[in-house]
C-alpha cells in the first residue's frame, strides 16, 4: 500500500498541487490561528508532500516558534531543532534537510505530521520507520496535524503502535 500511495502521489502534477499545497496552507494558518498556537514542528517536504513553505514563513512572521524534526538515533523518537525559514540547510544522513546548526529544543506543543495516507479514524501510514509513532508515544504528547492530500484516504487497519492524530488536514476538509 505504501508503494502505491508514494506513486500516486509523486503522479499527482504540479499544476494540481499547486493549488492543493495553498488550499492546505489556508487551513493550517487558520487553524493556528483559531487554536493560538505559539510553537509548532513543521516538516520539510519529502516525495511530493505538500509544501507548505509560504505558511511558514508567514506563522514565523506571526512569531510562531518553528522547528523541524531531526533524526539523532535510529530506534528513536525525533528530536527537533529550532528553525527560521530561509536559514542554511544540510542534508542528514537519511537525505532530509535539517539546518545546518542545529538548536535542539523540547518537542513543541503542536506538531505537523506529514501522511503518505490516512484513514477515516484519522490514523496515518507513513514511510514505516516508526519515528513519528514513537514521538507521539512520548509525554507530554503535542497536538497533532497529518497533512495529506484526499486522494490519500485509504482503508488500512490500525497497528500495535500506531497513534491516532488530533486533526487531519487536506485540501477539502479537516477530520
Amino acid at each position: 500500500m505504501r508503494k502505491a500511495l508514494l506513486a500516486a502521489r509523486r503522479a499527482l502534477p504540479d499544476a494540481t498541487r499547486a493549488p492543493w499545497d495553498a488550499a492546505i496552507a489556508r487551513r493550517l494558518l487558520d487553524w493556528c490561528a483559531q487554536e493560538n498556537v505559539r510553537e509548532l514542528g513543521v516538516y520539510w517536504p519529502l516525495h511530493g508532500e505538500p509544501d507548505l513553505h509560504d505558511a511558514y514563513a508567514r506563522l514565523a512572521a506571526r512569531g510562531v516558534q518553528l522547528s523541524l524534526p531531526v533524526v539523532l538515533e535510529k530506534h528513536a523518537p525525533l528530536a527537533f531543532s529550532a528553525w527560521t525559514p530561509g536559514e542554511p540547510m544540510v542534508k542528514d544522513g537519511m537525505g532530509v534537510a535539517v539546518p545546518a546548526q542545529l538548536r535542539l529544543r523540547p518537542a513543541p506543543a503542536a506538531l505537523l505530521v506529514p501522511c503518505l495516507g490516512f484513514n477515516e479514524e484519522r490514523y496515518r501510514l507513513g514511510y514505516g520507520g516508526g519515528y513519528y509513532d514513537r514521538t507521539l508515544a512520548a509525554t507530554p504528547r503535542p497536538r497533532t496535524v497529518g497533512i495529506a492530500y484526499a486522494c490519500l484516504a485509504a482503508h488500512f487497519p490500525k497497528g500495535e503502535y500506531d497513534i491516532a492524530l488530533d486533526h487531519i488536514v487536506t485540501e477539502g476538509d479537516l477530520l
